[in-house]
């Protein structure tokens, strides 16, 4: 959806936003695309690729994605390089606890307290611990860095997206290079801040998985969780930050005209549904569908305005945004099955308890299985989908690339 009345002058084009969403593990999607669409601008540029990217947000695991590329924003291809090492070597031991002590600890009590609760006086806070995950942050995204980044102005502005276990509203914290005024919508909200580990903790908080983190807005603070719960407008915090051009990465929503979609009219399922066939459609409700239906209401506006004349254009007060949008040409948990066996033991038990290894419950697993086998397919993918629309990358960016230097 190019926009016509946008020069081709570097100094004249809007900023591009990345907008990456949640999904756990699927997020090693995310680096595949990105990876191919490194391999179409470095082409473009003969082998300059500076970050094309002057707003990331990011949601969840799309959240520590879009901080680790700002901890690089100087360089695109360092960002890529380092993200492509740590998802192609993935290991569950690296985001949550495997071992048996650790694994019981949570999982334990989470099971007794679902079967016995009202005798459990201390109430579980996740199924699995996730401190490893904490201490993997702070070994490969340096913060600092940021700080800099967006002060040079090689980075306008990185956002996070999280959820208000106390508030019940949507919170995006963001960090900016310019003094941009925090917003509040309905039952969301901005809050100007210094991006920290914390920040990432809280929004790849996958509800009742991962447990909370406590975080500080204003002069209060409360608990936080997974930023894709309650997200209905994730597109939003790119705009309000001053992008006019889009880029949406999707970690699972199937494109349309893949043919790979499941149809209702063909769904003859006679067994009830078990709790990892529910907990799968949950995830995705939470991870998926907020993203989707923003992109197409985003299409929908463009759609609109572009019918319209430029006196009702201006009337609005809206103005025609690009968007280029990739999401996966096959269903992500129909790749997770094979690998599910590769989870350690403690996981499996407490996967199996809900269901969630069998074909229908696979959907749920594919959000937990960081499996290198998994992740690198996953990866392989998003680079198979990304360069087989290397001339829209192309088209996309044509003369937008930032002067980093």
């Amino acid at each position: 959806m190019n926009n016509p009345d946008v020069s081709s002058h570097p100094a004249t084009i809007p900023s591009t936003a990345l907008i990456l969403g949640g999904g756990g593990a699927r997020a090693a999607y995310q680096v595949g695309v990105l990876d191919a669409m490194r391999q179409v601008l470095c082409e473009l540029n003969n082998g300059d690729c500076p970050l094309p990217f002057k707003v990331l947000c990011g949601t969840s695991a799309g959240a520590i994605n879009a901080t680790a590329l700002a901890s690089h924003a100087a360089s695109f291809d360092t960002g890529i390089d380092k993200l492509l090492h740590v998802w192609r070597g993935f290991r569950p031991d690296q985001v949550y606890r495997t071992d048996l002590k650790g694994a019981l600890l949570n999982a334990g009590h989470w099971f007794s307290a679902l079967s016995m609760g009202w005798l459990i006086k201390e109430a579980p806070r996740s199924l699995f611990d996730n401190r490893p995950l904490r201490q993997l942050l702070e070994q490969h995204i340096d913060f600092h860095s940021i700080d800099t980044a967006i002060a040079r102005g090689h980075l306008e502005a990185l956002a996070i997206s999280t959820s208000s276990y106390s508030s019940g509203r949507h919170v995006t914290f963001y960090q900016s290079h310019h003094p941009i005024k925090p917003w509040t919508r309905s039952r969301r909200l901005a809050a100007r801040t210094t991006i920290g580990v914390d920040h990432l903790m809280a929004s790849s908080a996958i509800p009742f998985v991962f447990p909370a983190t406590r975080l500080q807005i204003d002069q209060t603070s409360g608990f936080f969780g997974d930023g894709a719960m309650r997200q209905n407008a994730p597109i939003s915090p790119a705009i309000h930050l001053g992008a006019r051009r889009i880029v949406v990465i999707g970690a699972g929503q199937v494109e349309e005209n893949s043919g790979d979609s499941p149809s209702m009219d063909t769904d003859n399922q006679s067994e009830y549904p078990g709790l990892g066939q529910i907990g799968g459609h949950v995830m995705a409700s939470i991870f998926l569908d907020g993203m989707a239906s923003d992109v197409e209401r985003l299409e929908r506006i463009n759609r609109t305005l572009n019918i319209m004349t430029t006196e009702q254009q201006q009337q609005t007060g809206l103005k025609p945004m690009d968007l280029l949008s990739i999401t996966p040409s096959v269903r992500l948990d129909s790749l997770a099955e094979p690998f599910i066996r590769n989870l350690p033991a403690t996981t499996r038990s407490a996967l199996r308890i809900l269901g969630a290894t069998g074909p229908r419950g696979v959907g749920l697993s594919s959000y937990l299985l960081f499996d290198r086998q998994y992740t690198r397919a996953l990866i392989a993918l998003g680079q198979h989908d990304g360069l087989a629309r290397s001339a829209e990358i192309a088209r996309f960016f044509a003369g937008t690339i930032p002067d980093n230097n």
